[in-house]
């Protein structure tokens, strides 16, 4: 059984593919790690590799902009070790464990916000703003 199970991972058509695909990205995101400065490192990581272009996923926009304007420096280091870059695409892709949570814990208004939001209310027409803070004054009562 162990035998026909590593046959069929290595077989082209079988999973060797993607197991030959996982040992890349592993060999490219170690090399990443040589080639980013440590700081940009720390906050994106190396996520995919096809038809020579490696894909970075940066943990919010300013760092994407940086990357992006690193590009071609970070290309030219994966083609001087050897593999074959012909770009760098970085996109913006929040780590899973610091993705920010939607259910956060709601904070009640004090007094004098709400009265504050009352007397705005009080002073637009009728309009979206104005149903919104209906609604947001109506639901902090409901709390309190």
């Amino acid at each position: 059984m162990q035998k026909s199970l590593e046959n069929y991972l290595d077989t082209a058509d079988g999973a060797g593919q993607v197991l030959a695909h996982a040992r890349l990205l592993t060999k490219l995101a170690h090399l990443y790690q040589d080639i980013a400065p440590a700081n940009l490192y720390q906050a994106s990581r190396l996520a995919n590799y096809k038809s020579g272009i490696i894909v970075i996923h940066a943990a919010n926009g300013v760092l994407a902009a940086k990357l992006r304007q690193l590009a071609p420096t970070l290309a030219q280091g994966f083609a001087k070790r050897g593999f074959e870059c012909t770009g760098v695409q970085v996109k913006v892709q929040a780590p899973e464990s610091r993705a920010q949570s939607r259910t956060s814990a709601q904070k009640p208004l004090s007094a004098r916000a709400a009265g504050e939001l009352e007397g705005l209310r009080d002073t637009l027409p009728a309009s979206p703003l104005r149903a919104a803070l209906e609604t947001l004054l109506a639901r902090a009562a409901k709390r309190e």
